[in-house]
């Protein structure tokens, strides 16, 4: 007994490298491209793309699954200027989430010269010294070389007025793909070692409630952003699957309100003889079929909350 030397316990380099496994988000504008760079690593729609700004109110997460890595993207809602107690609330979110990610990619288009904004979350992410940055330049594909050698020297000086240094610079096109995979090599190595956090296969870790009122509530914007840019919530208060239906026929029942601040606001959501919000229902229906893979009925309603937006009491009960 006893006979091995401890020298011959001790771990060969020829091993498998270790496994890292963290959470990084990505800031910016709106409209920087964040979720499209999302949805371009996880290789699957996760996140809600939209046009408007402050869609992806929640933490809608993507994973990343790969040999050597687990990669978890939260998705911070923007960080902007609070008028309001939520747009004050939501940036006590954002800075909470920054302390506590691994890494954070900092989302700048390529086709738009760094404006306040810019310098705005880089001052703020200047604030948060552990966490390393990474600045992603996006939307590459619709500048020459010159345009974006540019951006890169100024992205780099921003950093250093600020007294930063930025992790990595890497210009990507998540539209052509071009660069993604590279993303991903050079965020993995600065997460921590670790085994894979989620079992392979799960590609986002947001609460199925969550998700389906964010669908509800993207199909009830559709068409009336101008008129209700913010001015709507959904609570889907709840998901219970029907008595009596036979194993292979089950229906999901989702009963849902769509929260407005003001009366006059429900005419447009509502439409003429409903024609609006029964077309809510089937579109916002097909998309939870296929993101649960089960037949649903949807029962909306529409409901005013006085100045959700300003009342704190709202904002709870509405899950900000």
């Amino acid at each position: 007994m006893g006979g091995m030397s401890a020298r011959t316990q001790q771990p060969q380099p020829s091993e498998a490298p270790s496994h890292r496994a963290g959470f990084a988000c990505f800031v910016g504008r709106p409209n920087a491209g964040k979720s499209t760079l999302t949805n371009a690593l996880v290789g699957k729609k996760v996140a809600i793309t939209a046009d408007q700004p402050q869609t992806t109110r929640h933490t809608v997460r993507g994973i990343v699954h790969r040999e050597d890595a687990q990669l978890i993207l939260v998705d911070t809602p923007g960080l902007h200027k609070p008028r309001t107690l939520l747009g004050e609330r939501l940036n006590d979110v954002v800075r909470t989430t920054w302390a506590e990610v691994d890494v954070i990619g900092f989302c700048l288009p390529a086709n738009e010269k760094l404006g306040p904004g810019d310098k705005f979350i880089a001052k703020e992410l200047a604030s948060i010294k552990k966490t390393p940055k990474i600045a992603i330049v996006t939307k590459t594909d619709l500048v020459d070389s010159k345009r974006l050698a540019e951006q890169l020297i100024a992205i780099d000086q921003l950093g250093k007025e600020l007294g930063f240094a930025w992790a990595e610079i890497i210009p990507v096109s998540a539209v052509g793909d071009k660069q993604v995979d590279l993303l991903a090599d050079l965020i993995v190595p600065l997460l921590p070692e670790g085994p894979a956090l989620y079992p392979e296969g799960d590609l986002t870790d947001e609460p199925e409630q969550v998700m389906v009122a964010e669908l509800i509530r993207e199909a009830a914007l559709e068409g009336v952003r101008d008129e209700l840019p913010h001015s709507i919530a959904v609570v889907v208060e709840e998901m219970l699957p029907r008595e009596g239906r036979p194993a292979d026929k089950p229906l999901l029942d989702i009963h849902a309100f769509v929260y407005i601040e003001r009366p006059s606001q429900k005419g447009i959501i509502i439409g003429p003889k409903g024609k609006r919000l029964k077309d809510v229902g089937i579109k916002s229906r097909k998309q939870i079929e296929a993101l649960l893979g089960t037949p649903v009925y949807l029962d909306l309603h529409v409901k005013v909350a006085k100045d959700w937006q300003r009342d704190p009491r709202q904002l709870r009960k509405l899950g900000f």
